[in-house]
């Protein structure tokens, strides 16, 4: 399958992308974000410059996604505990009435 072309516009100016079709909306959701956190920065601080504020809001991104993914293995890991805590007293239970 052919890839589509895509114009995103991020702090007023507009870049043609070329992205395979079924990643299209993933895409534009990620402009969006990064075009967001840039205008944040921009509105938010004394940064000047495209490339600062660029490496600052990819800094943020790069931050935002480190802390979901350790959330994320905490969960698992809280997951697994209850998973063994369940298992000991479905055991326990099960020794009790037998």
């Amino acid at each position: 399958m052919s890839n589509v072309s895509l114009k995103i516009y991020i702090l007023d100016k507009e870049y043609q992308v070329n992205c395979p079709p079924e990643e299209r909306e993933a895409l534009e959701r990620s402009a969006e974000l990064l075009n967001e956190k840039m205008e944040e920065i921009r509105s938010g601080s004394q940064i000047i410059g495209l490339e600062r504020i660029a490496v600052m809001a990819a800094l943020n991104l790069a931050h935002d996604l480190i802390q979901t993914e350790h959330s994320a293995e905490q969960n698992s890991f809280a997951s697994d505990v209850l998973q063994t805590m369940n298992s000991k007293i479905d055991s326990a239970l099960f020794e009790l009435t037998n």
